[in-house]
């Protein structure tokens, strides 16, 4: 993925999750500037599989710890959306009666 492409998602991503954010990307990462802080997200080097992705939140990056891993790009959309407080978006819900 790009970082253009990975830019666009998480824009899209902060509308659906009703968060208020900017997206920058950023030499070595994507920056992701919102009230609570800015948290980035880093793609991780191909010998690292199963480790896809690579992000960083306000809070560990406070207490100098090292960024967390995401095997997929699910796992990480996942963890940025609950570490934001992000809402779940809606849900369309098919079924018979």
């Amino acid at each position: 993925m790009t970082d253009a492409a990975l830019r666009n998602l998480l824009l899209d991503c902060l509308k659906l999750w009703d968060v208020e954010g900017k997206v920058f990307v950023r030499d070595a990462d994507v920056a992701i500037e919102t009230p609570v802080g800015t948290f980035s997200v880093a793609q991780a080097h191909p010998d690292l599989h199963p480790v896809r992705w690579f992000y960083q939140t306000p809070e560990r990056e406070a207490a100098r710890r090292s960024p967390r891993a995401a095997p997929s790009i699910v796992a990480l959309l996942s963890a940025l959306r609950n570490a934001m407080g992000g809402t779940g978006g809606d849900r369309l819900r098919v079924g018979g009666m």
